[in-house]
């Protein structure tokens, strides 16, 4: 299992995380998905068939990008 913490700049509000923690937690292979609102950082566990590639174009395709 792999687990990766980044900043998403574009969260603002709960509604925010709960759009990344849905839409991230239902990838196959998501195992965990946090997000918080105050320090605009995510965490999300997976293990195959996910990858980081997969969940980081979803997070781009939904409007919550990964910090570079």
């Amino acid at each position: 299992m792999e687990t990766k913490t980044f900043q998403a700049p574009a969260i603002h509000c709960g509604h925010c995380t709960k759009a990344i923690q849905t839409e991230v937690g239902e990838l196959a292979g998501v195992t965990a998905v946090s997000a918080d609102v105050d320090t605009k950082q995510v965490t999300v566990s997976w293990e195959q068939p996910a990858s980081w590639d997969t969940i980081k174009n979803l997070l781009e395709e939904i409007g919550y990008p990964p910090a570079s």
